[in-house]
């Protein structure tokens, strides 16, 4: 509560409480869920059910009967209310992933993504390795990934295959060491390795996307570079842009102007349900 005040204070909020209830007020349309990811399904439903637009930081759900029920909240009220629902994935909004989308939408042809994903450790105590709390880093993280994959494709996941490190002396955590194959419905596939074993002098994300004998390399959302792409070939930003403020931005011009939500509902919810079952896919290994 006092965390909650202060920054409510310094952030020009009219309101800081500590009773969701406070939230039913007419005068509010939509509501953001920032709390650990336990509470993310059963408050979006909740919310839904009030008929208010929804934005959830990722991740939307940690088990696949919790994404059965917000998907059942989701239909029976926007059949009326035409409510939005949104989860956090700004990679989506990235200046060089909206570049990459708009010059790969102009390809027919299947494509190959490999993304490197040096994930950096994090102690096995802390609560993002706790799949009751945060689900574990495939759920927690890596979904990012799976639903930029999803999104630069532009078809449906038709299946995956996934594989973590083996059993070794000193190796807690097995699954943030993990390579994922997915295919879908188009021919295309790619592959996402997920590393928490690299170290941080290596750059965090790198993105590569192989089509119609040319090259997309994106590294760390400050260089894009085209080999063999006619028209394009090179964009730099001075300053790292994940597309937070633009993936926010596009879900509340969304609101205001009466348009779809910028994520269309049956990809965030595909993204959602397929990482849940990777996560699940590698703990039964």
């Amino acid at each position: 509560g006092i965390s909650g005040v202060h920054r409510g204070n310094k952030n020009g909020f009219l309101v800081a409480s500590t009773e969701i209830s406070d939230l039913w007020n007419e005068k509010i349309n939509t509501v953001c869920i920032a709390t650990q990811p336990p509470l993310h399904a059963t408050m979006a439903i909740e919310i839904m059910n009030a008929g208010k637009h929804v934005f959830v930081e990722k991740p939307l759900a940690l088990t696949l009967d919790e994404i059965e029920k917000i998907d059942k909240a989701y239909q029976n009220k926007n059949k009326t209310t035409g409510l939005k629902l949104m989860v956090g994935f700004n990679r989506r909004f990235a200046p060089h992933i909206v570049k990459m989308k708009e010059l790969l939408n102009a390809h027919r042809s299947p494509k190959t993504i490999i993304m490197t994903i040096n994930a950096g450790a994090i102690p096995s105590d802390h609560w993002v390795q706790d799949s009751l709390i945060g689900g574990g880093r495939i759920i927690g993280e890596c979904c990012h990934f799976i639903d930029l994959m999803r999104h630069l494709i532009g078809f449906s996941i038709a299946d995956f295959q996934s594989t973590m490190i083996g059993v070794a002396p000193g190796v807690e955590i097995r699954d943030d060491k993990v390579s994922i194959t997915i295919s879908f419905e188009d021919g295309s596939f790619g592959s996402i390795h997920y590393l928490a074993n690299g170290g941080s002098v290596f750059p965090k994300e790198r993105v590569e996307v192989f089509c119609d004998n040319a090259v997309l390399k994106m590294d760390n959302y400050r260089l894009l570079e085209g080999y063999g792409w006619q028209g394009f070939n090179k964009m730099k930003l001075l300053k790292q842009d994940k597309g937070q403020k633009a993936c926010v931005k596009a879900f509340l011009d969304a609101i205001h102007e009466g348009q779809p939500s910028p994520i269309p509902y049956n990809e965030l919810i595909e993204s959602s349900r397929i990482s849940i079952e990777i996560a699940e896919s590698l703990r039964q290994s």
